[in-house]
């Protein structure tokens, strides 16, 4: 009697175990069905080609991205959260004298991160939480067009600033709106 009590509680223990374990979901996995916990994976490195250090000017200022790939992000919804491996992009933009408007490497504010991509595109998809008080938040697009280039196109959703923001906060959006901006590897 002994022993069926103690497998029995071994079964129980196994079973809540791997129930505890979170599931493995492709990169792509649409939000709806991505449930609680869950990791969202590289498991086709789409995201890969896109890391590195890429270049660019655009009306006179200077554009570095620094292009990372973060695994386990983990993403915080109303009504879940759930681990996501994505690309992590920070910056600096240097106007033409070299003075630095804005330099987001040691914050974690301003960054952009992946949200998906289209690998038949060579496309990722970007989400940019805005500047200061959320001007101008929005999705950038970014397609690899061979090893050492990308294309950029950004365009804001919203430039407007929200109502309990600082009179003196910086609402310039220094990150270039444009279509098809070419950045290079360095």
């Amino acid at each position: 009697m002994k022993i069926i009590t103690k497998i029995i509680i071994l079964i129980g223990l196994i079973t809540i175990v791997n129930s505890c374990k979170a599931q493995i979901l492709p990169l792509n996995t649409a939000l709806d069905n991505i449930p609680n916990n869950a990791q969202v994976k590289d498991l086709n490195n789409e995201l890969n080609p896109f890391i590195g250090t890429y270049k660019a000017n655009f009306e006179g200022n200077e554009i570095t991205l620094f292009i990372t790939k973060e695994e386990n992000k983990l993403e915080k919804r109303v009504n879940k959260q759930f681990y996501r491996d994505a690309l992590v992009i920070k910056y600096i933009i240097k106007n033409v004298n070299g003075l630095v408007l804005q330099d987001t490497q040691n914050s974690s504010l301003n960054q952009l991160y992946s949200l998906g991509t289209r690998p038949y595109e060579n496309l990722v998809i970007l989400y940019y939480y805005g500047t200061n008080c959320g001007v101008g938040w929005g999705k950038v697009t970014l397609k690899k067009l061979n090893s050492t280039q990308l294309s950029w196109t950004y365009n804001p959703n919203s430039t407007s600033v929200r109502d309990d923001c600082p009179a003196n906060a910086d609402k310039t959006v220094y990150l270039p709106e444009t279509d098809n901006l070419i950045f290079t590897k360095q």
